[in-house]
């Protein structure tokens, strides 16, 4: 047994009292979760803490909170781990972010989580009448393809980590984008396309995640919200050539075309391109290209100033001293009849294993 200290955010809406901060002391071995920390200080000291929780088994995801600063299930985190990484021992838990405080640790996940998730209509749309008399019959390694994305309990982990949500709140998020690509890349869906091409053409879909990692890191089911993002891009722009309003295809083409070309991103050509398609010339003669322009201009005073883009490197752009190389990497990835996806719920050793055995499974079948 040890003692630890929680440092609780309390709101009591309620009140009519600001947020503030009460300490409790708690005695636990170090390997049970910060939510029995909770649950201790409920039931010995103050019952009246709020908490959502159920399985504490890390599976109906339901304890979500901050703690330290970070998003993480509050059963799937052991409390001397937590007290190690505390300030001066001490274990901070608050409500998770990006969501409103109904009271104490408990969030509204229906005003922001469920919400964007239905946005995304996270059911099946038959591409046709179901079979009669039978099931469907779905190639094994088409469900593996989506194994990650379905490993989501909807905890809203990632929403509260969500950078880009703090930014812009109208942002469809992590979870839900997640969620988008678990039927984008189930073969029995009839609207890949339309589903793509909704989520490309929302100033607040695909195209608004600015990559930054959060959402992979405080996963605690290893769904890496962010990388199922990514695929819907490039099946967006790679498998039905969506060219968006927000210029995401452009922008796509406009870097993989600069780094074939130099091997380095020329930082003068990168706006342009991203509004002409990928091109050059369509980004410097197409009217709403140059509208577009001219909008960025402070963008690019900016740049100038602070010395990323200069004069000379804006007209002449070194290439790097190999990047015969760089070209013959890209020309061999695109001439492949079939894009490799990286599943990263399924790794190493057991992969290769699962993958054979799936493989060979379907063909007996």
């Amino acid at each position: 047994m040890a003692d630890y200290t929680l440092k609780i955010r309390r709101f009591d809406p309620e009140s009519g009292d600001p947020a503030y901060w009460a300490d409790f002391d708690v005695d636990l071995p170090p390997e049970r979760s910060v939510l029995d920390g909770i649950l201790q200080v409920k039931d010995r000291e103050d019952a009246s803490i709020a908490i959502r929780c159920s399985c504490r088994a890390a599976i109906c995801g339901s304890c979500g909170v901050r703690i330290n600063g970070r998003s993480a299930l509050a059963c799937n985190t052991r409390i001397g781990e937590a007290s190690e990484r505390g300030r001066e021992g001490v274990i901070t838990v608050e409500p998770m972010g990006n969501m409103p405080v109904v009271k104490d640790l408990v969030t509204d996940m229906e005003a922001v989580h469920w919400k964007k998730v239905r946005r995304v209509v996270p059911w099946l749309v038959p591409a046709e009448e179901p079979p009669e008399g039978q099931e469907y019959i779905v190639p094994a390694e088409a469900m593996l393809d989506v194994t990650q994305a379905m490993a989501c309990i909807h905890c809203g982990v990632c929403v509260s980590a969500c950078l880009s949500l703090e930014v812009d709140p109208d942002f469809i998020g992590p979870a839900a984008l997640a969620k988008a690509y678990r039927f984008v890349g189930d073969p029995r869906d009839g609207e890949h396309e339309a589903r793509l091409k909704d989520l490309a053409e929302d100033p607040h879909g695909i195209y608004d995640c600015t990559h930054c990692f959060a959402c992979v890191e405080v996963c605690p089911k290893d769904v890496a919200p962010m990388n199922q993002i990514m695929r819907l891009r490039r099946k967006a722009t790679d498998d039905y050539g969506i060219k968006d309003s927000n210029n995401g295809y452009g922008h796509e083409k406009a870097f993989t075309n600069i780094i074939e070309k130099w091997g380095t991103l020329h930082e003068a050509q990168l706006l342009p391109r991203s509004f002409g398609d990928g091109s050059l010339v369509k980004g410097q003669l197409r009217p709403s290209a140059i509208k577009q322009l001219v909008a960025n201009l402070p963008t690019v005073i900016q740049g100038l100033k602070s010395g990323k883009v200069s004069t000379k490197k804006a007209l002449v752009h070194p290439k790097l001293p190999d990047q015969k190389q760089v070209r013959r990497i890209i020309e061999e990835v695109e001439s492949s009849d079939e894009r490799v996806e990286l599943n990263l719920y399924i790794i190493g050793e057991m992969a290769g294993e699962e993958e054979g055995a799936m493989a060979e499974g379907s063909q007996e079948a």
